[in-house]
């Protein structure tokens, strides 16, 4: 089964159904073919964030190493859900966190979220017509796919 973002519509009707009680968890999974999982998210982000909550992000959050480190020892230590430890740090999602989890299992260094680097591509100078010319007959003359 593959992830389908769903409108914001469709998520404030189903969170309004289950909160007016017209239709229970698994009534609302059947009819609109989502995860129980999914449900509960977004009913949390509704109470805790509003509308706003329900949209989808078009940006990375950013996160500490310490804010990573905590996450991860709170969940392994037994003594929190993997849910709680969710919502107490305010991880974007599970995978976020499984993530830091493998890495940290994986005795692999877990580093603070920085800025993704832009790609940066190398601009050629002008070139004239016949330099161009000149380009070509020698690649081809050398055997180079041009």
């Amino acid at each position: 089964m593959f992830k389908r973002a769903r409108p914001l519509e469709e998520k404030i009707m189903i969170v309004k159904a289950l909160e007016n009680g017209t239709h229970t968890i698994s009534e609302l999974e059947f009819i609109y073919n989502v995860r129980d999982g999914t449900i509960y998210k977004w009913v949390y982000r509704y109470e805790k964030y509003g509308i706003e909550g329900l949209k989808e992000s078009t940006t990375w959050r950013r996160y500490s190493k310490e804010l990573k480190l905590n996450s991860v020892k709170d969940y392994l230590s037994g003594e929190y859900s993997f849910r709680y430890v969710i919502r107490k740090h305010e991880i974007s999602s599970d995978s976020v966190l499984r993530q830091w989890i493998k890495k940290y299992n994986g005795h692999r260094e877990l580093k603070d979220t920085g800025k993704r680097r832009s790609s940066s591509i190398t601009i050629g100078r002008k070139t004239t017509w016949k330099e161009r010319i000149e380009i070509v007959q020698d690649a081809l003359a050398n055997g180079k796919n041009y």
